[in-house]
């Protein structure tokens, strides 16, 4: 089956976004495959970036990475530092009233084919704006994700989310498929009920209690600090809302206190759930019930057998261990082949 279904499956939605586990997993090679495949049906789309993406060389490891190519009548947004970089022709658009560490950002539409350097906004509601304006002109905006930036494929953001993994992650593949099954897991977390979705869905910082689905704030001003505050954590019963990131301290504390089973964790998304896999999968073995007010729709996996150092694995392999673990499909998009 062609990867011409991964195509299918996007065009079901308004925006998508590019996550990769690592640098160098293949992030940018998937989006450039569908920026292709787009432009050979004839397809108006938009990208844009968090972060700074397409450069030739990687400004934090100096290793050489795709360029992002863009085709006649895409709209692509990027810093007006960065635009006098990109090496095609296109129209500027639009022109922020807000500004970036690199300068306002542009919107441009491309005239003739062409790479561009990317960089958008660091906010994801002005990130959330953006998409929003350009959906008013173009059927699909592609969201180009950066180190570290999980964010983006959170589903406030985003209506699906494409994971990308590979090689550079770790040259272990069991190390390797572990890693990409548990963060595959984490985008199927069970969601909380709508009330408790509706107390909840304003708060992004802080720690609270759960009564009743009311929300009640404990005194405790970081998890880094939980050591201090252990006579507080459960003092208001075993339903806790974690309003930043999920970290291996508080479930530590929690597997430590017994009655596992009872205890019930809230994330805002998969992308606060920064808890180690062994202790992560711990807590949920002891029955611990851990749920998110906002699921990750995740359509597809793709795969990079290649690290940059020259190592490689055998794709076949790699697919194979990957798709026997994860319910959607998984595409090697270099190969241009649907592997599972």
């Amino acid at each position: 089956m062609q990867t011409t279904d991964l195509i299918e499956q996007i065009l079901k939605y308004k925006s998508v976004s590019f996550v990769g586990m690592a640098k160098n997993t293949g992030k940018t090679e998937a989006l450039n495959y569908v920026l292709r495949a787009l432009n050979e049906r004839n397809m108006r789309c938009g990208v844009t970036s968090v972060g700074i993406d397409g450069e030739k060389q990687d400004f934090i490891f100096a290793t050489s990475k795709p360029e992002i190519t863009v085709y006649p009548k895409t709209t692509f947004i990027t810093a007006e530092k960065l635009y006098p970089l990109c090496r095609l022709t296109s129209a500027i658009k639009a022109l922020s009233a807000r500004t970036t560490a690199l300068g306002r950002l542009i919107t441009a539409e491309a005239i003739t084919k062409g790479e561009v350097m990317l960089a958008g906004p660091a906010s994801t509601v002005w990130l959330k704006e953006i998409i929003d304006a350009m959906l008013a002109d173009i059927p699909l905006c592609l969201i180009d994700g950066a180190l570290s930036r999980k964010s983006l494929g959170s589903p406030s953001i985003t209506d699906a989310m494409i994971l990308s993994t590979g090689a550079a992650l770790s040259m272990n593949i069991d190390v390797l498929t572990r890693k990409t099954d548990f963060l595959f897991r984490m985008t199927q977390l069970p969601v909380a009920e709508t009330a408790l979705v509706s107390a909840l869905k304003d708060i992004d910082t802080g720690i609270y209690a759960i009564e009743n689905n009311i929300p009640h704030r404990l005194p405790i001003p970081s998890l880094l600090m939980i050591n201090d505050y252990k006579n507080v954590i459960l003092s208001h019963g075993r339903r806790l809302f974690i309003g930043g990131i999920l970290t291996d301290n508080l479930l530590h504390f929690i597997l430590s206190q017994g009655d596992v089973s009872q205890t019930e964790l809230t994330v805002t998304d998969f992308t606060k759930i920064f808890s180690s896999i062994t202790q992560t999968d711990l807590f949920l073995q002891k029955g611990g019930k851990l749920q998110v007010l906002k699921p990750t729709n995740l359509i597809a996996i793709t795969i990079n057998p290649f690290a940059p150092n020259g190592f490689r694995f055998d794709a076949g392999r790699l697919h194979n261990a990957i798709a026997e673990r994860v319910n959607v499909p998984v595409y090697n998009v270099k190969e241009q082949t649907e592997i599972k």
